[in-house]
């Protein structure tokens, strides 16, 4: 059980949390949620004793492993498998110090350690993990440093999930996950065994993988049972009740000053006035409960032209001479509302780019209306930003001659306050940023707008008024996300991007996601639905490469047992000399006696896996 007691935190001044308190659950899988800037990261760092409180106490259970994600994994030339088998720092240490220790009472105590933490499985569970964050196997076996921080990003997520904590917590884990990413996450988050806290702006992810919320809110903390859309209209009528009750408050408060103004100066109305006067004195507002209001976006609408205002004919798309798209053959009219699936590396953004005429065709052609106009907000634009200009500033140099005041009426329809467009981009939160790159992607009233994760740095209210805004728009939509709501809410055409072809899928996202978790699952990731593998006959140094692994692990398992039984004949030696009878030491009997047990079961799995690695030597043989 996590327990968060009347706890108040302030920083640079500003105060986050005041008396606030919560109590989780073990074993409860909790969404934390509130608005952009409310301190639900700072929370994080109060649990794990980063951030030190100003008042009250966070306690939990003795022992408990808390863990997360602080950086991407390091650049080094470690594998991926090798980086995330370490993140288990008990595993590696038991493993290492397994090979070196002497003492049969510590090498019994070892291997009953490993086996409790399933530690020989530990390859398969590490490799499982990582393919299903898109890393197929050979990718497992590259070194770090190929992989861009990104990529590095989710090898460690891998590493933390791997290591499994009692306490696993998430900060925006799907910010550097593509939709098939996310997909097996929330799959994955809903079988964890042990307490997650993940703060998360993906409604689809605290519908699917949480059981109760955690919302931060005015400085306090209300625990919910139950997913988003519960805890969302609980909350949106506790908002109702409250609003009523304050209207209900407000009339009588109305009245009674009525009275008073009234009746105040008049000698035999005087004691009343007198009582209704302290009534009011006595009467605590009720706030409101109203939220405020999150800043809309506003997308020009286009002037409409006839269709289909792109097409492209037998067009290739690449870099280096080298195609990563062929023989794309697409139209695309102004009503279309269009979700690219697929999983990263294989084109999404490659297609985009094709089609915002930001990369050319290798091959073919590609067909524009004459009056085209293209939008095109992609998520490397945000960091592309002059961090010490203001929006202002980005937006005169777009239109530079507008007057201050149309510019500041364009950014007031983006959501860009009158403060915030005066202060430097830098000073900007990653939604403010996210919403000034789509401001300057839409000036043109743009009859294609594309857009390439636009959620990544918008919080839940923010991500729904961007649904009503591509609701309202007037032009044609390409959309890449790996929010499952957003995709819901607006395309109603899906695009599969996948092994050099773009194809119409005619299953909803539902099916797709079934599809993408039965894929994942399957024990040849590397093999292509839909294609043999030709079997070709290998050399005897080639045959004896591939059997190298399963041959030392025979090898491995066969010391191992070998280890036990040594461990265990030495614990019946010494239960068979009479010597410790004779001297009545009960505990000394017990805990021999405990031993042999403990070594019994040892054997019997020591062996299990030994016959395993036999089978599987065997089956590689036959295979090869």
């Amino acid at each position: 059980m996590l327990k968060i007691e009347d706890i108040s935190f302030s920083i640079a001044g500003r105060q986050l949390l005041s008396g606030a308190s919560a109590t989780i659950p073990q074993g409860h899988k909790v969404g934390i949620v509130g608005r952009n800037g409310t301190g639900k990261t700072t929370l994080f760092k109060l649990i794990t004793g980063a951030y030190g409180l100003d008042d009250g106490s966070i306690s939990i259970p003795k022992k408990a492993r808390i863990g997360g994600i602080a950086q991407e994994a390091p650049a080094s030339d470690d594998s991926l498998l090798e980086t995330v088998l370490a993140a288990d720092t008990e595993r590696a240490e038991l493993m290492a110090e397994s090979e070196t220790c002497t003492d049969p009472d510590r090498i019994s105590e070892i291997h009953t350690r490993l086996m409790d933490i399933d530690a020989y499985s530990a390859e398969a569970r590490a490799a499982s993990i990582l393919a299903g964050l898109g890393f197929n196997t050979a990718a497992q076996a590259r070194p770090c440093h190929e992989f861009s921080g990104g990529w590095r990003m989710r090898v460690a997520l891998a590493g933390v999930l791997f290591a499994q904590p009692d306490i696993l917590m998430l900060d925006e884990p799907t910010n550097y996950l593509d939709l098939e990413g996310t997909v097996w996450l929330e799959n994955y988050l809903r079988k964890y065994p042990h307490t997650v806290l993940i703060i998360s702006h993906d409604r689809q992810l605290l519908n699917t993988s949480v059981n109760s919320i955690l919302h931060l809110m005015d400085k306090e903390l209300t625990f919910y049972q139950g997913n988003y859309d519960t805890f969302d209209q609980i909350r949106r009528e506790k908002l109702a009740q409250r609003a009523a009750a304050s209207r209900k408050q407000e009339a009588t408060r109305e009245h009674l000053q009525s009275f008073v103004d009234r009746f105040r100066a008049k000698a035999s109305k005087a004691k009343q006035a007198q009582s209704r006067i302290k009534m009011l004195e006595k009467m605590e507002p009720i706030a409101a409960g109203v939220e405020n209001a999150v800043a809309a976006f506003n997308f020009p609408n286009p002037e409409e032209l006839s269709p289909p205002i792109l097409r492209l004919e037998g067009a290739d798309v690449g870099y280096d001479g080298k195609p990563i798209l062929r023989d794309l053959n697409l139209r695309i009219d102004q009503t279309d509302r269009i979700a690219l699936l697929g999983a990263n590396g294989q084109g999404k953004s490659t297609l985009s780019k094709l089609l915002a005429d930001s990369l050319p065709p290798m091959q073919g052609d590609v067909v524009r209306s004459s009056k085209l106009k293209i939008g095109y907000f992609a998520q490397h634009q945000v960091d592309e930003l002059y961090l010490d200009e203001t929006p202002l500033q980005h937006l005169q140099r777009e239109l530079p001659k507008e007057t201050p005041g149309q510019l500041r009426s364009r950014m007031a329809q983006g959501g860009i306050g009158p403060e915030q467009a005066l202060t430097e981009v830098g000073r900007l939160s990653g939604g403010q940023k996210a919403r000034l790159s789509l401001l300057l992607a839409t000036l043109e009233a743009p009859h294609l707008l594309i857009l390439d994760e636009p959620t990544n740095h918008l919080d839940i209210e923010s991500r729904e008024a961007l649904v009503f805004a591509l609701a309202a728009y007037s032009g044609a939509v390409i959309l890449v996300s790996h929010d499952p709501h957003l995709v819901n809410a607006i395309a109603d055409t899906l695009w599969l991007v996948k092994d050099g072809a773009v194809n119409v899928y005619h299953e909803d996202l539902e099916a797709y996601k079934t599809l993408l978790l039965a894929e994942r699952g399957a024990a040849d990731r590397q093999a292509k639905p839909g294609k043999k593998v030709k079997k070709k006959r290998l050399s005897n140094s080639e045959r004896k490469k591939v059997l190298a692994p399963y041959l030392a692990e025979v090898e491995k398992s066969e010391e191992r047992l070998n280890k036990i039984l040594i461990i265990q004949g030495k614990i019946d030696e010494a239960l068979a000399d009479p010597e410790i009878y004779a001297h009545a030491d009960s505990s000394r009997v017990e805990e021999l006696s405990a031993k042999s047990a403990e070594a019994k079961q040892a054997v019997a799995k020591a062996e299990a896996l030994w016959m395993e690695a036999e089978e599987a030597l065997d089956k590689k043989r036959r295979e090869t």
